[in-house]
């Protein structure tokens, strides 16, 4: 299974990734501005999503909206 971000590029565990557009999380009052670094990226079972934590809210993000930093 290869896992890429927006641009094509691969990702692993423990990549370093950039959101690249304004995102709402749903359940929360949170949103995840654009240009935010998140750090430390887990990979899951589907290749288009990663898990992460932000602000000590563990999050599952589209690969879509991601590049790697």
């Amino acid at each position: 299974m290869s896992v890429v971000d927006s641009n094509g590029n691969e990702l692993k565990d423990g990549d370093s990734v950039v959101v690249i557009k304004s995102l709402k999380v749903k359940g929360t009052s949170m949103t995840l501005k654009q240009g935010t670094a998140i750090k430390n990226i887990r990979l899951t079972d589907d290749e288009e999503e990663v898990e992460c934590k932000v602000e000590k809210t563990k999050l599952v993000l589209k690969t879509c909206f991601l590049k790697k930093s």
